[in-house]
């Protein structure tokens, strides 16, 4: 139970840092500069928590257990960083920009978790989507 409510707990927090670093990131900064200092911050945080690890493999040996998910992975966050970077240069509100992206998010993965994760879709959730789209469409009146 207690990884059930942190891992949520640690996503948000994570997420409010994220956000307010994003949107303070300097606008004469060169994104992809600040997105490589971000990446080789985030390479030396990863690092050390691997040698923290309670793991009885070695780092190269883990890296057996991978599949082509982490390089996807590395993609699409590069993709996720430099969209939200430019979306505040473009103007979003940082308390609008992120939650017109998370619940277009949420829409856009219902389908996916149905059909390739056999997740159940009942009229709660049903209802719930369609709050989610009626408030997209009044957040950006």
């Amino acid at each position: 139970m207690f990884m059930y409510v942190f891992s949520i707990v640690l996503i948000v927090a994570s997420n409010v840092i994220y956000n307010i670093c994003q949107k303070s990131t300097p606008a004469k900064a060169d994104p992809f500069s600040a997105l490589f200092i971000t990446y080789i911050t985030a390479a030396v945080v990863t690092l050390i928590l691997f040698l923290f690890n309670k793991n009885q493999q070695g780092f190269f040996q883990s890296l057996e257990n991978l599949n082509w998910t982490s390089w996807a992975l590395g993609i699409a966050i590069v993709g996720l960083e430099f969209g939200y970077l430019m979306a505040y240069r473009a103007g979003w509100k940082i308390s609008v920009g992120s939650l017109v992206a998370n619940i277009a998010l949420a829409l856009m993965l219902i389908p996916i978790g149905i059909l390739f994760y056999k997740e159940g879709f009942g009229i709660n959730k049903m209802l719930g989507a369609i709050f989610c789209i009626v408030g997209l469409i009044l957040i950006n009146k």
